[in-house]
């Protein structure tokens, strides 16, 4: 599914502000963007809405377990389509690494950079099915225990 609009950058960052992952598709931004977006949303007197604009750029941005997962533009984009691609994004990550936290992610780096790879191409959407990647996704997940103790991954009943 294609999503209507091109994306700069993407990146993860922990509650601390620190880059989980971070790529840049166009490099029509500047590198410290993740910072600019970070005290913005810590700054704001109430919560920082998930679109916003700065300087030419617009960020979007959803919080799945305590971690910001967001994204950089310079077009005009369609607020519904930003969301929903930073939500399958979460959604293809969690599967493949068993749960969403900052440990799986930084243990799983590697795959999780081969799926930003397949998922989006110079900024745009192409596939963000799991199980359409798993045909092109060849790394292994290192599967992180959930906190009731079990290892989580989709791929496993796949």
């Amino acid at each position: 599914m294609v999503l209507g609009f091109g994306m700069s950058q993407f990146f993860i960052l922990s509650p601390r502000g620190d880059c989980v992952i971070s790529k840049d598709f166009r490099g029509d931004a500047a590198p410290d963007m993740h910072d600019t977006f970070f005290r913005h949303v810590k700054l704001s007197e109430i919560n920082s809405p998930p679109l916003f604009h700065i300087d030419g750029v617009t960020f979007a941005f959803i919080l799945r377990n305590n971690l910001l997962i967001a994204c950089t533009t310079r077009f005009n984009v369609q607020p519904a389509a930003a969301l929903e691609l930073l939500h399958r994004i979460a959604t293809v990550f969690k599967d493949y690494c068993g749960v969403l936290t900052e440990e799986s992610l930084r243990l799983n780096f590697i795959l999780c950079y081969e799926l930003l790879d397949e998922m989006i191409d110079f900024g745009y959407p192409q596939i963000t099915s799991t199980s359409e990647l798993k045909k092109h996704v060849y790394n292994e997940p290192i599967t992180v225990k959930n906190e009731g103790g079990m290892a989580a991954s989709l791929l496993s009943s796949m």
